[in-house]
């Protein structure tokens, strides 16, 4: 029976949930700087920039779980996957269509891209390991 997860996928996660948690951070306190960076105006409300830093720091939190204890805690590396494809799809729709510079595309994919792969094999060998279990506890 395999172990839950090989050595490089506890630290990917780790690596992943204290990037989450500083990334949070600097959107909900380091807000100006990013659209300054980008060249994007500063909205006058920015509670819905605020809440996704505090949405990206809990994501973070999610993936030192799943290292922790992956089994229970499956579903939330499956939200933060579902969460990265989709912010991928919508980041590189701004860029295209939107107001967002190309060079967007290089935060993207080290924010949220490179993760899609490690992140789908980690949830195939999560549930690979439950389907294990489940089969021998039958």
């Amino acid at each position: 029976m395999h172990a839950p997860l090989d050595r490089w996928m506890r630290r990917l996660l780790r690596f992943a949930g204290t990037f989450n948690l500083l990334a949070g951070l600097a959107m909900m306190v380091l807000y100006h700087e990013g659209f300054r960076l980008f060249g994007i105006e500063k909205p006058q409300f920015l509670m819905p920039i605020q809440l996704t830093g505090a949405l990206v720091m809990l994501f973070g939190v999610g993936y030192h779980r799943v290292a922790s204890r992956p089994l229970e805690n499956y579903d939330l590396l499956l939200l933060g996957f579902l969460s990265k494809f989709c912010g991928s799809l919508l980041g590189i729709y701004y860029v295209v269509f939107g107001p967002l510079p190309w060079f967007f595309l290089a935060f993207l994919f080290f924010a949220d891209i490179i993760y899609l792969p490690p992140f789908w094999l980690i949830l195939r060998r999560i549930a690979s390991v439950r389907r294990q279990r489940q089969a021998v506890g039958a």
